[in-house]
């Protein structure tokens, strides 16, 4: 019976967490652009920041959600 508690616990806090990921992106994210400044290869979220941080060439608007990994909202054309 423990047990079947704690998979239960598991299993809830796997859901959370992919919902609290998925409503994090409630709009559909523009895509990275293929382009000079965005190449195919960009794999790191350093790169990202790079460029749009703030006082830098591209920085977020404020609106912009909290960005923990930009590759969970922005996908590769």
């Amino acid at each position: 019976m423990k047990g079947i508690r704690s998979l239960i616990l598991v299993a809830g806090a796997i859901v959370a967490v992919l919902f609290f990921i998925s409503s994090s992106c409630k709009k559909k994210a523009p895509l990275i652009p293929i382009d000079n400044y965005h190449p195919n290869s960009i794999t790191l979220q350093e790169s990202c920041v790079s460029c749009h941080a703030p006082g830098e060439r591209a920085p977020l608007k404020d609106t912009h959600p909290p960005n923990e990994d930009c590759f969970t909202c922005h996908k590769k054309q």
